[in-house]
Formats: structure tokens, C-alpha cells, sequence
């Protein structure tokens, strides 16, 4: 292949493994909150509602950067938005290891919100930027960057508890640390992160530039929202994102409470979604080039839906894994396949904008999924809530067929 489309050489190939590391721990670093959320509630006397509203301002401040970013970078520069949101998102994880009160965590999860709402777009407009012939391939292999960071963020929840229940048998530096308990599991988030801002910059062609840019808010509505199939394709995007936030915000809650699993298995079921979506995205990337990408989607979901209800009403830890997996399997093939989808539906010199407009809304929309989720589990119960996300994934797959 030509050099700008090897996928793991050349200038193509380090720039797409260093935006992938990126995601893999800026994702490491906000879905460790999920298995690490009794233990944050108990510092800080949390009730569910409260619980699913430390997940969702991570979500919703994250969404409402997706549009203005992805516009900044059309106009400006990838790596300007890219190194910016990684300083950010280094500040944000640091303020929520430090975090004395539930304001002050809520004040650190806003940050988080900012950075985070500052990469992905330009990462994914940098992705189709290198990659063409290859562009299925290129973003399963991106956004199964994301996957290992959930992978990352099981263990690092694991390890920071664990070490906690060591802290008397350490030297006295570490035992020190260890006290910190689920604090510490933010800290190797902030040194990777901090190495991927410096190897952006020096990697990078394309330099810096910052200049004045007119959002065009009105035109990128338009051309989001003037076409009915467009329209579908937003609400179905928002039903997944809404299943999608409150599985990985609330799922070990979920274990843990509904199924009265213990904390490591409630870990392990959480890690299997990550895992699974680790091997699926590339497949189902490579698979979304040579199928039709409007019919694979909505197969994928409603295998998603089915799983999520056998879930539900599965009592033994086997019978829940294994529904896990095959849930994981169907949510997390759809996010390549429809990516690649849209940015063949964008105009060349608006897909980042327009992407990055889309996703503020659909992305904003399911934020609301681990509030209201944690809000119906604190009432009828998580497995009632849960319930609820199965028949959003069939939904959105309906819209899709209908686009």
C-alpha cells in the first residue's frame, strides 16, 4: 500500500497509533469511574440519582465540544485541537484524584468533559484525512482503541482497590498512595496521556495555528437536519448513545446491586464488553467495506437487544457473561459501520464539522442515559431500567432500515 494508508507504518501508521493511545486511556480514564462508582459514592454519600449524574456531566460536557471541535479543526489544524485536549483532559483526571468533595469531583469531571469533547472529532477527521481506500479498517481499528481502554479501566479499578487492601504491608511512600484507594487509578491515565501530547507535537506535520472561525451553526443544521434520512439517522444515533453510556456507566452498578455479584466478577462483566468490542470493530469495519453498511447496522443492533434482554433475566454468572458477550458483540460493531457510513455521506470539506455536529447531539442525548437509568434503578430497580435499553437499540435499529 501506499505509505499514507499503511495502517501500522509510515507517517500514516504513527499518527493513527498515536491518536488511538490517546482514546485508549482518555476512554480508560472516564470509564474507570463506572466499576470504581460504589466505592465514589461511599467517599462522597452518593444517592443513584447523584451516582448516574457524576457519569452523565463527563458525557454531556463532552458532547456539546463535539461540533465546535470538529469545525476548529476543519478550519484550524488536527493536531492543534488534539494536543489542546489532551492538556485538558491531563488537568481534568489530576483534579478528580484530588477531588475533596462531590462539587469538587463534579468541577474535575467538567474538564475531563471539556478535553475529551476536544479529541475525538478532530481524531477521526485525521483518520479519514490519511486513510481512504482503507477507511473501514483504519476507524475499527481506532475506535477499537477505545475498547482496550475500557479493558484498561477494569483493571485499573481492580488494581487500585486491591492495593488499597495492601497499604499496611508497604513502604511508607506507597503505602501512602495506596490509601488513596480508587484516586490512584487516575494516575497512570495522566502520565500516558501527557506522552501522547509530546509525541503529537513532535510527529506532526502540520504544526499549530489558531485563528478566528465562524461555527456556521445554521448551515451544518441544515444540511444535519434537511434531509428526513439524516434525521432518522441523528434520533438512532441518540437511542444508541443512550444505550451505549448507560451499559458502560452503569453496568457494574448494575452486577453488583441487581445480581448481587461481587466486585471482581461485576469488573470482569464490565471488561468482556471491551474486550469483545476489541475484536469486533476491526471485523465489522472491514466487513462494513464490502456489504452494505445501511443493512449491517440494524442486524447488529437487534442482536445487541436480544442479548441485553437474555441479560437481564439470566441469574447465574456464566449465563450473564456469556449474554454480555454476545451483547458487546452487537453494540460495539455498529459505531465503525456507521462512522464510515456518515463520513461517506459528508461533504469533504465540512466531515469533520458535520460529524462533530451530530455527534454533540446524539452524544448529548444519551448523556441523559445514566441519570435517567440510575434514576429508574433507584426507584423499580436496575434490571426495569436495563429492560428499557433493549427496546431503544430495537428502535434505532428501525430508524436505520427506514433512512
Amino acid at each position: 500500500m501506499p505509505d499514507d494508508e499503511r495502517l501500522v507504518t509510515g507517517y500514516g501508521g504513527r499518527l493513527l497509533l498515536a491518536v488511538s493511545v490517546g482514546w485508549m486511556f482518555i476512554q480508560a480514564g472516564r470509564l474507570v469511574v463506572s466499576p470504581l462508582l460504589p466505592e465514589i459514592s461511599t467517599t462522597y454519600g452518593l444517592t443513584p440519582t447523584q451516582e448516574g449524574f457524576a457519569v452523565t456531566t463527563i458525557w454531556g460536557v463532552y458532547a456539546l465540544l463535539q461540533y465546535p471541535s470538529g469545525r476548529l479543526s476543519d478550519r484550524l489544524t488536527r493536531t492543534t485541537l488534539l494536543v489542546a485536549g489532551l492538556v485538558a483532559v491531563v488537568v481534568g483526571f489530576l483534579l478528580l484524584a484530588v477531588a475533596p468533595s462531590y462539587p469538587a469531583f463534579l468541577f474535575g469531571a467538567v474538564v475531563v468533559g471539556v478535553g475529551a469533547g476536544l479529541y475525538p472529532t478532530p481524531a477521526r477527521g485525521l483518520v479519514s484525512d490519511l486513510f481512504v481506500e482503507r477507511r473501514g479498517q483504519a476507524f475499527g481499528l481506532h475506535t477499537a482503541s477505545g475498547d482496550l481502554g475500557g479493558i484498561a479501566a477494569a483493571g485499573l479499578s481492580v488494581a487500585a482497590l486491591a492495593v488499597a487492601g495492601y497499604a499496611a504491608g508497604l513502604p511508607d511512600a506507597l503505602a501512602a498512595l495506596a490509601r488513596l484507594g480508587w484516586r490512584t487509578a487516575f494516575l497512570p491515565v495522566v502520565l500516558v496521556l501527557a506522552g501522547v501530547a509530546l509525541s503529537l507535537h513532535v510527529w506532526s506535520r502540520e504544526g499549530y495555528r489558531l485563528a478566528s472561525v465562524d461555527l456556521e451553526v445554521a448551515a451544518t443544521a441544515r444540511r444535519l437536519l434537511g434531509r428526513p434520512g439524516l434525521r432518522r439517522l441523528v434520533v438512532a444515533y441518540a437511542l444508541y448513545a443512550f444505550v451505549w453510556q448507560s451499559a458502560t456507566g452503569l453496568l457494574p452498578t448494575f452486577l453488583r446491586r441487581a445480581k448481587s455479584f461481587s466486585p471482581g466478577v461485576a469488573a470482569a462483566g464490565f471488561a468482556t464488553l471491551f474486550v469483545v468490542g476489541a475484536v469486533v470493530k476491526p471485523l465489522a469495519g472491514g466487513l462494513g467495506d464490502r456489504v452494505a453498511r445501511d443493512r449491517l447496522a440494524p442486524a447488529v443492533l437487534a442482536l445487541a437487544a436480544v442479548a441485553l434482554g437474555w441479560v437481564v433475566v439470566a441469574e447465574s454468572p456464566t449465563a450473564v457473561t456469556l449474554g454480555v458477550v454476545v451483547f458487546a458483540a452487537g453494540l460495539m460493531a455498529y459505531p465503525p459501520v456507521m462512522q464510515a457510513y456518515l463520513m461517506d455521506t459528508f461533504p469533504d470539506d465540512s466531515m469533520a464539522g458535520d460529524l462533530g455536529g451530530m455527534r454533540s447531539v446524539y452524544i448529548g442525548l444519551g448523556a441523559l442515559g445514566p441519570t435517567v437509568v440510575g434514576a429508574v434503578g433507584g426507584f423499580a430497580g436496575y434490571g426495569v431500567g436495563f429492560a428499557g435499553l433493549a427496546a431503544c437499540l430495537l428502535v434505532a435499529g428501525a430508524l436505520v432500515l427506514t433512512s
